[in-house]
């Protein structure tokens, strides 16, 4: 595949959603690059490290990342296999509506304080949402439109979405453990294991996680896995494969925690995608 691919989706004088994909051919920091509008990305498939300064972010299906026009950064892509996100630019009034003051920089430009932000199941299910409707073609521009500032309010809401937290020792740490955890989405890590892999103890690792991300480690594993799930529904017929392709034990297993997390089990969730 190219090493970079955008797929147009929508375009109206209220938002344009993009579907980009990268191969991930680079496996450290790129040459600086800029956006010419602020973008809002929401990763989910693979795993990215967005390299702002000294500030370095995991873009990882969990995640929403913030591009300031004009603010330049580098990207690498520890994490083989390639990675895709849906792009969303919104109109700068509306954004500055659905925005939080607490989330943008003093001054007459519209930038974000922060570079990402965690996100709730709830807006993985909308990215699903969109990007399975538009590219199906079945989500007329009205429902798209109001489906995408859903989610931008949704990504950016007090309530639903966490800024990392602790010490900046703590939160490479817990980065490089996304990583370790996004590069083989199907194994059935040990706590252990993941520790042994990022060079800290089990106990320091679970702390530290819970404190940056808010969760508990396991439980964003399975966000991250579910979060595949979404992006695989309309590819596989038989959603018992899927599940032990993820690294569930069983379908029952799969179906149980989805239910749990979106609200509807898998083939409820495939049928609204081809609604």
């Amino acid at each position: 595949m190219p090493e970079f691919t955008v797929q147009s989706l929508l375009t109206t004088p209220c938002v344009a959603v993009q579907d980009v994909g990268c191969s991930g051919g680079h496996r450290h920091p790129d040459a600086e690059e800029h956006a010419s509008a602020t973008h809002l990305v929401f990763p989910y498939r693979g795993a990215f490290v967005r390299h702002l300064g000294r500030d370095e972010a995991v873009a990882e299906a969990n995640q929403v990342l913030f591009f300031n026009a004009f603010e330049g950064y580098r990207v690498s892509h520890p994490v083989p296999g390639g990675d895709a996100s849906l792009d969303l630019v919104v109109d700068e009034a509306t954004l500055r509506e659905l925005a939080p003051s607490a989330l943008l920089k003093d001054g007459a430009d519209l930038e974000f304080r922060v570079q990402r932000l965690g996100i709730d199941p709830r807006a993985q299910a909308l990215v699903a949402l969109l990007r399975h409707g538009l590219h199906a073609g079945i989500a007329e521009p009205l429902e798209a439109e109001s489906v995408a500032l859903t989610l931008v309010g949704r990504g950016l809401g007090p309530r639903s979405a966490r800024a990392a937290r602790g010490s900046f020792a703590r939160r490479r740490l817990v980065d490089r453990a996304k990583l370790v955890l996004a590069a083989d989405l199907s194994r059935r890590w040990t706590l252990a294991e993941v520790a042994a892999e990022v060079g800290g103890s089990a106990v320091y690792l679970t702390q530290a996680f819970q404190q940056v991300e808010g969760l508990p480690l396991y439980r964003y594993q399975l966000h991250l896995r579910l979060a595949r799930a979404l992006d695989l529904l309309g590819t596989y017929e038989d959603l018992s494969a899927l599940s032990l392709d993820l690294g569930f034990s069983s379908h029952s297993h799969f179906s149980a925690a989805f239910q749990r997390t979106y609200g509807r089990t898998p083939s409820e969730f495939r049928r609204s995608l081809q609604r």
